[in-house]
């Protein structure tokens, strides 16, 4: 099957996305530093000075460009595209935390991201084709229809189990809980960031979408599902080990985006058996590349005691909570006595 140029420009602005965003978490850990260095007061313990610090706020500013990069891809390309090459993004940090900030990759770790390529390769040579779309009308008619109201459904009905049922029995003891929250949300999320990219991208085509209610109800479901990520990835990841959380929720993530996508888009309908297979190979080959990559973080651990801060940006939602956790990994390569070590307010999108 053909590349398009849509898929194209998609690949491109999710392989920039990545960059950006992989970047911006090692600025952002050196604005943490020095500004804890001057003030000494960190952030992990209520400090505040790093919002003076211009270098973070460099990094901040580099991560929103990422952002919106990322936005914009998945106007042009499918999700069961975009979405995975969001572990791109930590191969990035790996490799630059290796060098700037010294903190050392294992031969383990470099396996894990040439897995993470060898994985993103193969996911793009087989990918589907950006259906064309005219009007987010089209769009609307998809999320309506019965097979996808049937997801949604059972995605509402799930989160509220988790939320009343299982949050006051054991989020603060299963893992799977919280991020189970986080993942069912962030599919949600993806589709309806899609159609909103898409909406405004005919819009600047000259084919105004604003004027229709559908598309300000995407923008409305957009904030309420990243809303409810933010709070639950918070939850998750000052309750239990980054490293742990990390590769879950990206897992989790990245294989409920998909098949959200391929239910609403219907992304491979139109693919043979051979092509379905191979992507999801390549998605397994990726998954398995990010779980060695933080195996190397623990590694790290046990061997010296200095943690490692490697980070995972999946989507787009993921990435929205974000603040000032990074000086609490930069606490651990100090010497924090405890693995537990919590972060209390994970990657902003």
């Amino acid at each position: 099957m053909g590349f398009s140029k849509d898929n194209l420009k998609g690949v491109l602005l999710a392989l920039l996305s990545s960059g950006f965003i992989g970047a911006s978490f090692i600025i952002k850990k050196k604005g943490l530093r020095k500004a804890a260095a001057a003030s000494g007061v960190r952030a992990g313990y209520g400090g505040y000075s790093y919002l003076l610090e211009p270098l973070w706020w460099v990094g901040f500013i580099t991560m929103i460009v990422g952002e919106i990069a990322n936005f914009v891809a998945y106007a042009f390309a499918p999700a069961v595209l975009v979405t995975p090459l969001g572990a791109l993004s930590i191969i990035v940090s790996a490799v630059l935390a290796h060098f700037i900030l010294k903190e050392r990759l294992h031969r383990l770790g470099v396996l894990g991201c040439v897995m993470c390529i060898s994985g993103s390769v193969i996911i793009v040579i087989h990918a589907p084709q950006e259906h064309s779309i005219t009007s987010v009308l089209e769009i609307w008619s998809m999320a309506t229809q019965p097979a996808f109201l049937l997801y949604v459904g059972s995605v509402i009905v799930l989160v509220f189990i988790l939320v009343f049922h299982f949050v006051p029995q054991c989020g603060h003891t299963n893992v799977l809980v919280f991020t189970g929250i986080c993942s069912l949300m962030g599919s949600l999320s993806v589709m309806s960031v899609k159609a909103l990219g898409t909406a405004l991208k005919l819009t600047f085509e000259g084919k105004n979408q604003l004027i229709y209610p559908e598309t300000w109800f995407f923008m409305l479901v957009v904030a309420t599902c990243v809303i409810t990520q933010m709070n639950y990835l918070n939850k998750a990841l000052d309750t239990f080990n980054t490293a742990v959380v990390s590769p879950i929720y990206y897992v989790m993530f990245t294989t409920l985006a998909i098949i959200a996508s391929v239910i609403m888009f219907k992304d491979w309908d139109d693919q043979s058996g051979a092509a379905i297979i191979s992507e999801i190979c390549g998605f397994i080959v990726v998954l398995c590349g990010t779980i060695v990559l933080h195996s190397t973080r623990e590694f790290d651990r046990s061997s010296s005691f200095r943690g490692s801060y490697i980070p995972v940006s999946p989507s787009l939602s993921a990435r929205l909570c974000n603040g000032n956790g990074e000086l609490l990994k930069h606490e651990e390569e100090n010497g924090s006595p405890s693995e537990e070590i919590c972060l209390r307010r994970p990657e902003l999108y």
